[in-house]
């Protein structure tokens, strides 16, 4: 039986800290709410955040048995660093530093009022909620340029091969008489972070125990991310090459991503069943 927090403990004794995490929190998450998570390369953030506090939750039993006051003074300097950055990033409107820094001033109270053995027990749900952070532009881009030029070349041998009028010149494919740029969201960067960060926590939440499997299961999410953006890149060059560009930029065009990410998913699980075997195998031997 896990207990219930202690909400009327934690109000009444500490309501300056719960007010003035709610204070920091609440414009952050409408800002990610307006702006991050309406894009196709946030959408896991909502479903990031949620799962996340119930990674804290359900572990409140050994939250409450390890707990143990921190270190007020590295509270202090962390929290003041947190919030120099906070701040910093609320002027500036920049999404990424407001939303880290957060995350870095909640660790900090979750270290001052629960313990440095509770954050280390609580090393996953850290982790796994710096994927509510959207990364900055520049990181985007840096990632996802060699990403789309692969995706690129990839969807053009293979429709090259089958009589396709199809050429690449960097990221942008001509096909017919159709120009076609393959942007961030058709070249697998949502996929990769969402698939990431929903693959995590599978793998935390099912096989955790065996380090070694988890690692080889998260790094198969990102071929699998990129043969699945292949997939959704080549069926909208096709759509465009039969159906015109109009067809392709409308309604299939996010349906298309919908499928993509889906069957991505469902790859992920079924790829976990195929390596029973081989995660048996790995399975630590009881003594």
């Amino acid at each position: 039986m896990v207990a219930s927090p202690d909400w009327r403990h934690l109000l009444t004794r500490q309501w300056p800290l719960a007010a003035g995490m709610a204070a920091l929190a609440a414009p952050t998450i409408v800002s990610l709410a307006q702006g991050p998570w309406q894009e196709e390369s946030g959408v896991h953030g909502v479903i990031v955040l949620v799962t996340g506090i119930w990674l804290v939750l359900r572990r409140w039993d050994d939250i409450l048995r390890l707990r143990k006051p921190g270190n007020a003074v590295l509270t202090a300097i962390v929290l003041a660093a947190a919030l120099i950055l906070y701040v910093a990033g609320r002027a500036f409107e920049f999404i990424s530093v407001e939303a880290a820094a957060l995350l870095l001033a909640m660790t900090a109270v979750m270290y001052q009022y629960w313990g440095m053995a509770v954050v280390r027990m609580m090393w996953f749900p850290i982790v796994y909620l710096g994927f509510v952070v959207p990364l900055p532009g520049w990181l985007l881009d840096t990632i996802t340029l060699p990403l789309k030029e692969l995706v690129s070349q990839l969807v053009t041998n293979i429709l090259a091969d089958l009589d396709y009028p199809i050429a690449r010149q960097g990221v942008t494919l001509y096909v017919g008489a159709y120009q076609l740029l393959v942007e961030d969201a058709c070249a697998g960067l949502n996929s990769l972070i969402s698939l990431s960060a929903i693959g995590l926590f599978y793998v935390y939440l099912l096989r955790g125990s065996n380090p070694t499997y988890s690692l080889l299961l998260l790094l198969m999410v990102i071929p699998i991310a990129v043969i699945a953006n292949c997939v959704r890149v080549a069926a909208l060059v096709l759509i465009t090459y039969y159906l015109g560009n109009a067809w392709a930029q409308g309604y299939l065009h996010n349906f298309a991503g919908m499928v993509t990410f889906v069957s991505a998913l469902l790859l992920i699980f079924v790829l976990d069943w195929v390596l029973t075997p081989l995660r048996n195998r790995l399975e630590p031997k009881a003594a």
